[in-house]
């Protein structure tokens, strides 16, 4: 079972690879908003799935990384995959103080905090001439689209790995301790407080990365679309569907979601999101633990019956 699932994995990524260079512009848009939402559910499981504090503010990483891929294509002449490097390494260096921060909050404490933490980067951003104020940054024409996709890919693949370790590693029965009570796993030695800056700096790295892509997929950004809430309610509600703390949830979730809401907007453009969230609500309550450990249950009692 896991050679085959490995084998399926691989061949899902090598068809992803293939399939863009001689897709239709809408198909290959399509290919590169699944990976982005995966990727970045695949970040947020990371510091809520595992670690157990639900954020809603991974996106100011997003903007931030968006932001200095912009500035440093503009004013520094770089290629824009060294400024999306440059706006990972600065979104890590700025989770690490913001994490001894924000961390000391508990559950809403620390979601409504996130919240508004995004909402200030975007008033700084949308308050500065420096990075363009509302009016926004113009990054130049002619942004090869295809590089930006493979760009993204390779960092889903990259969370996909890494969330694979988390799992079975001893880093990762950390956070899950902490997750499931902080206390408990203080007293047993877990070094509560590195293990929490730990996850939030991973989850803040990749939304960092991708921002950069983001940027120079669309040759604009501005502080609404930069540090848009959707991103993060999307990725919430990804991997809330698909199974949180798990794997294969944000995958699951990512893939479903991106897919339902695409031909949604197609055929019903001014009710979709009445009906994608009726859809949404109808899931969680049959499945409210998510698809694969509803899965995993059901297979479960199918191998103790037998």
């Amino acid at each position: 079972m896991k050679r085959a699932t490995v084998a399926g994995f691989v061949l899902v990524v090598a068809a992803l690879a293939l399939i863009p260079p001689f897709a239709s512009g809408y198909v290959r848009s399509l290919l590169y908003i699944t990976v982005l939402d995966v990727a970045l559910a695949y970040a947020w499981n990371v510091i809520s799935g595992y670690a157990g504090y639900l954020s809603f503010g991974q996106v100011t990483f997003f903007g931030l990384g968006a932001y200095t891929t912009a500035l440093v294509v503009i004013h520094g002449h770089v290629a824009w995959w060294e400024g999306a490097l440059l706006g990972g390494a600065l979104s890590a260096l700025l989770a690490v103080p913001l994490g001894y921060l924000m961390l000391r909050l508990r559950g809403a404490y620390f979601a409504l905090g996130m919240l508004g933490l995004a909402q200030t980067f975007q008033v700084i951003a949308n308050a500065s001439g420096f990075s363009g104020g509302g009016s926004g940054l113009f990054l130049p024409p002619g942004s090869n689209t295809l590089a930006v996709y493979y760009w993204t890919l390779a960092i889903a693949v990259l969370t996909f790995v890494a969330t694979v370790f988390i799992d079975r590693s001893a880093f990762g029965l950390r956070l899950q301790a902490l997750r499931e009570d902080e206390q408990v796993a203080s007293t047993l030695g877990v070094d509560v407080t590195t293990a929490k800056v730990m996850a939030f700096v991973i989850s803040a790295i990749v939304p960092g990365l991708l921002g950069g892509g983001y940027a120079w997929y669309l040759t604009y950004i501005e502080p609404v679309s930069a540090f848009a809430t959707r991103f993060d309610l999307q990725a919430v509600a990804m991997t809330i569907l698909g199974g949180i703390g798990t794997v294969w949830g944000p995958l699951i979730g990512g893939v479903l979601m991106s897919q339902v809401s695409e031909t949604l907007a197609a055929q019903f453009p001014q009710t979709y999101l009445m009906i994608f969230g009726g859809l949404v609500v109808v899931l969680l309550l049959f499945l409210p633990r998510g698809i694969v450990p509803a899965v995993s249950a059901a297979l479960a009692r199918r191998r103790a019956r037998a």
